[in-house]
């Protein structure tokens, strides 16, 4: 497995210290700097490549939502993990809108970190059990659909991506949506591409809801 170049964003020295004594130890995981604020990320950013970043949320000057953002924009080949102890609902949206393509609070685990980050290198994304509970409970409630994502009657899903999207909403990868439908992984990917540019969303969460809105899972 080819070596993933990390930065840590969070501005306690002790939260950055705990992350990288648990990444050391794993061989294809390479924490390459750190940094206090999502501004001193972005300074980092400019003068050497990441291929992920581990985003704080509530941080000094500029916070995770923000960085995020401005690192999608300006590095769009660098992944974001978002890493936090709010387990609210706004924030994990926030941060997913903003373009982190996982979401994991900081009493994770070393394995469930290292599949995360796995996961999202893979081109996957990744909800801890907690934040994906807290997701499906909004997507669940009437209300909270109607105001995040209104029903797109003028699009037209062909047969396969209609699969495709409802296995992604049941959480399968691209490897276990592969086997179901004898196609390759990166058919899958294509099709997962595909979807988000036709359905103008920007990640997994945003298919997800499409699919309940729009009755796909029924």
């Amino acid at each position: 497995m080819e070596s993933v170049k990390i930065l840590i964003v969070d501005d306690h020295p002790m939260i950055r210290l705990g992350i990288r004594s648990i990444l050391n130890n794993v061989e294809h995981l390479n924490v390459a700097d750190e940094a206090n604020n999502g501004r001193e990320a972005l300074e980092k950013l400019a003068k050497d490549n990441f291929d992920l970043v581990i985003m704080d949320i509530k941080m000094p000057e500029m916070n995770g939502i923000e960085a995020t953002e401005e690192i999608i924009k300006l590095h769009p080949n660098t992944k974001v993990l978002a890493i936090s102890m709010f387990d609210e609902q706004r924030y994990i949206v926030k941060m997913l809108q903003a373009g982190a393509l996982g979401y994991v609070l900081k009493n994770t685990g070393k394995n469930e970190m290292v599949n995360a980050i796995n996961s999202i290198m893979a081109g996957e994304s990744y909800f801890s059990q907690e934040v994906s509970n807290i997701m499906m409970s909004q997507f669940m409630t009437r209300g909270g659909l109607n105001q995040t994502l209104e029903p797109k009657n003028d699009i037209t899903l062909t047969k396969r991506e209609t699969e495709i999207i409802r296995m992604i909403s049941e959480e399968l990868t691209n490897s276990e949506i592969a086997d179901r439908l004898g196609i390759s992984s990166r058919t899958v990917d294509t099709h997962r591409r595909n979807l988000l540019q036709k359905l103008d969303v920007k990640n997994t969460a945003g298919l997800v809801k499409y699919a309940m809105v729009n009755h796909l899972l029924e």
